[in-house]
């Protein structure tokens, strides 16, 4: 998608970019400083209406807080899907103050340290266990507290996403348990006073292409369906896990919806309703949900000219951005959507180079982007801010002061 096209999804008023209805200029005196993260609860409402119309209405949509745990955008959402997913116990707590119940969250990550897996157990949360290590601390916590602790068996799949920004499944990974070694940990566990719920299968994430989507769902529903026949009772979760990809550069298409959709319920209907039909179908998502509906505010401090290259160099930078900088998960790097948003309408004309304030040339936002003739003061806003971004942050490097965020 083009920066037009984010620009159009926003909408304008006066030639600003607009957020939740807000000029930019007005919204950046109301936060009261640059740089700053906003997100617009409009377009998060919207992302969950058009997933609500499409997919089918078996299946329960879950939260991947981990893209973004701003509380404000945490208790908006709980009010919008069934679940959360937590890969802490700090994210597990702002979960549990929203409206959402606890066996409505789950608690997914390769490091749960004992005590987390203790306060997971005593909560009643579901926890989506990685290893028989950790299925051994479960159980002590549920002895230590006289509860029956609720788990899922999180697996590594036998098989590989193609066209993943990470791959998460598939050949060796931290993640999970590996599928062919599953049978015989539920045969070891069988008796050990566990309410095994059913399972979790995450295989990639950051996928833009349905058919592929389309296929690493297929594949997992026959996964779980042989690996329901070493439960005790059958399986009443199966986590399918996410993956929907959202376009971050001007090459990326968006993801075809209505494609992952139409697949999805021939699954439903099909194979899941015959082989495990008390399961409870989980798309788990997180940077699909918010993504989107966030915007990286940085205010222009100096324009110069070096040897024929413009710069300009802003208050903010990698250390609140580090995926824009290329620096998460990009092999080759390219920009990230960017326009000069309180002139959003004017036509890009000068190739201007945008930086950080940080004393590192890995400090670099924009790469010779055509922008209108931006000088100091100006307000550069870079697009897909709404996941991994401030948390997934260096925030603590060279010091300088962390960044405001709103929900408008």
């Amino acid at each position: 998608m083009t920066p037009d096209e984010h620009v159009a999804m926003f909408g304008t008023v006066d030639g600003e970019l607009r957020v939740g209805g807000m000029p930019l200029s007005r919204l950046a005196a109301r936060v009261g400083s640059t740089p700053f993260f906003a997100y617009d609860r409009s377009l998060l409402d919207g992302r969950i209406d058009r997933l609500r119309a499409a997919l089918p209405e078996r299946v329960e949509l879950s939260y991947a807080m981990k893209a973004n745990p701003m509380p404000a955008v945490v208790q908006h959402l709980s009010k919008r899907v069934d679940r959360i997913d937590v890969a802490s116990a700090l994210e597990m707590q702002a979960a549990l103050d929203t409206t959402i119940r606890p066996e409505q969250i789950s608690f997914a990550g390769p490091g749960k340290a004992p005590a987390e897996i203790h306060q997971a157990v005593a909560a009643g949360v579901i926890i989506e266990v990685e290893s028989t290590t950790e299925i051994g601390r479960v159980i002590a916590a549920g002895d230590a507290l006289g509860i029956t602790p609720r788990i899922a068996v999180r697996v590594n799949p036998d098989f590989a996403v193609k066209g993943s920004g990470m791959r998460m499944g598939g050949g060796p990974q931290q993640f999970g348990i590996d599928a062919e070694q599953v049978p015989a940990v539920l045969e070891e566990y069988r008796d050990a006073g566990l309410d095994i719920l059913g399972f979790h299968v995450f295989a990639g994430s950051q996928n833009l292409n349905a058919a592929i989507i389309a296929e690493a769902q297929e594949r997992t529903v026959d996964l779980v369906s042989s690996l329901a026949e070493h439960l005790r009772t059958p399986p009443r979760y199966v986590n399918l896990g996410g993956g929907f990809g959202i376009p971050y550069t001007e090459k990326d298409r968006p993801l075809d919806l209505d494609a992952v959709a139409d697949g999805l319920r021939a699954l439903i209907d099909g194979p899941l309703a015959q082989r495990l039909p008390d399961a409870t179908p989980v798309i788990e998502l997180g940077r699909y949900l918010v993504g989107e509906s966030g915007v990286y505010v940085t205010r222009v401090l100096d324009r110069k000219v070096s040897r024929g290259r413009t710069y300009l160099v802003v208050d903010g930078g990698m250390h609140h951005q580090l995926a824009a900088s290329g620096n998460f998960g990009q092999a080759i790097r390219r920009n990230y959507p960017l326009v000069v948003g309180n002139r959003a309408d004017a036509a890009g004309v000068d190739g201007a180079t945008v930086v950080g304030c940080l004393c590192t040339p890995l400090d670099l936002l924009g790469d010779d982007v055509a922008l209108p003739d931006a000088g100091i003061d100006d307000l550069i806003v870079i697009f897909q801010q709404g996941a991994y971004g401030l948390t997934a942050s260096p925030t603590a490097f060279l010091g300088h002061p962390a960044p405001a965020e709103v929900l408008v």
